[in-house]
């Protein structure tokens, strides 16, 4: 007879797998980047030789950035960040000269 409190453990190891797995990284190769991008692999493999995405190698291989792949999706796309909040200082009151 099986234990339910066994089946219980693996089910949630089973699940926390798939979550890990489907997250998207920081650094992707070119299978996982294709996929986020939603292009072949060989299509991100040409705009990385051509420098035409933000990538880099390490050793032989591609290595794209989340983080620099949305900004270039937003640059391509036009979509301009929000402009970071100027914060002026307060500039002081002056102060009375003594007579």
């Amino acid at each position: 007879m099986r234990d339910p409190a066994c089946s219980d453990a693996n089910e949630r190891r089973t699940v926390m797998a798939v979550a890990v797995q489907t997250a998207v990284r920081e650094v992707m190769d070119i299978r996982q980047a294709s996929e986020y991008l939603g292009i072949s692999g060989d299509t991100l493999y040409r705009y990385a030789s051509e420098g035409f995405i933000p990538a880099f190698k390490l050793g032989n291989r591609w290595r794209f950035r989340k983080s620099l792949l949305d900004a270039w999706m937003d640059e391509k796309s036009g979509v301009k960040a929000p402009a970071p909040l100027a914060v002026m200082p307060r500039q002081k009151k002056p102060v009375a000269r003594a007579r």
